[in-house]
């Protein structure tokens, strides 16, 4: 049997993904993240953020970095990959975004090539486009965000992206995805889908409180990434609740848990662990009646918790309740 070398396939693959009819060894191994991006800032709520789009495999592994209380970085166009970590930390000692931005192209082989997008705790931000990128190329910024892409449509692309983070209300990731789709909507990356991802930091907000990822999301190689992006936002965003709620429950901080977990509860009415958690807060809180309503449609929907209702020690405060006992043993 001649089997194909699954090297060269992959590579043929990433040539033909680029628009070359070029034999692997022939390939560069730096291809070009063309793409479009938002880096922002939510003044009120200290989240920090990217969102990214591109006709590349996997860009969410290339493009966002993120430090929560530090800043933002997207770096694409024959991406320098560096440049992500390397700003987070010129940005934490001190220096702006487009201080940062010139250290990074400053000692950069090839800077004409590059496109970067930074965001600052502070709300400062940059966007640089090297005059190599492929056109169009070409970004904007202000207070809280910077919004860059090339392979693009045209202008109008990063001008509704512009636009829709200025104007969407809501969470930042709503308007970053709100950024996203406007740019799509208007042609975005000119060769077309593939991938999306987003980003989003604040400290602590990651599960257990042990990292500061709130909302890590990516679609790697799917035909409408931004419909499969917005479906993991929604339950992304729901999880960023349940895990603030859950960790602010685990500190006892019973009380400032309940908006947290209602809101996850809300953003998610039909799931059953989710309400098995509400039900768990609301009794820590005192709210027992309220804690029974929301045990009993979580066992509806999945009465296989009630083996775990029965011994969690989580709900001590129900166990002398006679509703309690017809909910876990019926």
């Amino acid at each position: 049997m001649n089997r194909r070398n699954p090297v060269a396939i992959l590579f043929l693959g990433i040539g033909l993904l680029f628009g070359h009819d070029l034999p692997a060894q022939s390939l560069s191994v730096t291809q070009p993240v063309s793409t479009f991006s938002i880096v922002a800032r939510d003044s009120l709520t200290g989240e920090i953020g990217v969102a990214v789009a591109s006709r590349f495999f996997a860009v969410g592994s290339v493009v966002p970095w993120a430090k929560a209380d530090v800043g933002a970085v997207a770096t694409q166009s024959f991406a320098n990959t560096s440049f992500g970590w390397r700003g987070l930390d010129l940005m934490k000692d001190g220096l702006t975004p487009t201080e940062a931005c010139a250290v990074l192209l400053r000692s950069d082989e090839d800077p004409d090539r590059r496109q970067i997008g930074i965001v600052a705790a502070d709300g400062k931000s940059a966007t640089y486009t090297g005059a190599r990128c492929v056109p169009w190329a070409g970004g904007r910024h202000g207070n809280n965000y910077a919004v860059q892409g090339n392979i693009l449509t045209g202008e109008d692309v990063v001008i509704a992206m512009e636009s829709a983070f200025l104007t969407t209300d809501g969470t930042l990731a709503d308007r970053l995805y709100a950024a996203l789709t406007a740019g799509d909507a208007k042609g975005g990356d000119s060769r077309g889908r593939q991938s999306a991802a987003m980003l989003v930091v604040k400290k602590a907000a990651g599960y257990g409180g042990f990292t500061d990822r709130a909302i890590d999301i990516r679609v790697d190689d799917h035909p409408d990434p931004f419909k499969e992006l917005g479906r993991l936002l929604l339950y992304a965003q729901m999880n960023y609740a349940w895990n603030e709620g859950w960790t602010l429950f685990t500190k006892q901080n019973h009380l400032e848990a309940i908006p947290h977990i209602e809101r996850a509860a809300r953003l998610a009415p039909e799931n059953p662990e989710v309400l098995y958690d509400l039900a768990v807060i609301r009794c820590a809180a005192g709210k027992k009646k309220e804690a029974l309503e929301a045990l009993s449609k979580a066992l509806r929907l999945n009465p296989a918790l009630k083996a775990q209702a029965r011994g969690d020690m989580d709900l001590e405060g129900l166990r002398g309740d006679p509703g309690f006992q017809a909910l876990v043993n019926g």
